[in-house]
């Protein structure tokens, strides 16, 4: 099959049969959406990145920002394809220099998250990448710290939707969310 020549649908539909469903990870009566298939092959990886980026080509992003740690695998792609910097978000003591920090909770515990505080600015259109939309605490964790920064636009992005969690409720209705792929939990 010659992916160039399937149709956005088509596209979708063969990323969504890569996602493979891990029951009970990380704890019993969780169903883990395994993004790592979809980046297994060249094919499937090009799929992938381009398929994230139409949406955001020409809206002149400056920055992608990737939390940790799936959102460092297609962030940097993402950066790169988009001609902008990358950003990553990390757990506390990752991060060498003075850092903005920002806890939150998951669906499972409470954490944190830290930014470096000179790694936007003003200027900057940011895509903040996740692999995962559930409850939304992660991200909207990481929308604070860049809206704090006094970015100029933030679009966000994920890779799956898990849509009956309705992650995206936690968010201002202003927000930019957009998700490849949707599942039903």
């Amino acid at each position: 099959m010659n992916m160039k020549e399937l149709t956005s649908e088509e596209k979708l539909a063969e990323l969504r049969k890569t996602v493979r469903n891990i029951p009970d990870f990380p704890i019993p009566g969780i169903q883990f959406k395994d993004v790592t298939p979809l980046f297994n092959t060249k094919e499937s990886l090009s799929m992938l990145t381009d398929t994230l980026l139409d949406e955001y080509k020409d809206l002149g992003i400056t920055k992608v920002v990737g939390i940790e740690s799936r959102g460092f695998i297609m962030g940097p792609i993402m950066a790169l394809e988009l001609g902008a910097g990358f950003v990553p978000i990390r757990k506390p003591g990752k991060l060498p220099a003075e850092v903005y920090e920002e806890e939150y909770e998951k669906e499972y515990g409470v954490d944190k998250i830290q930014i470096h505080k000179d790694s936007l600015g003003e200027n900057d259109v940011v895509l903040i990448h996740d692999d995962l939309l559930a409850t939304g605490g992660t991200m909207l964790a990481a929308y604070k710290l860049v809206k704090k920064m006094g970015v100029k636009k933030i679009y966000i992005n994920f890779i799956i939707e898990l849509e009956e969690l309705r992650g995206r409720e936690v968010f201002p209705a202003d927000v930019d969310i957009k998700s490849l792929i949707t599942f039903s939990i």
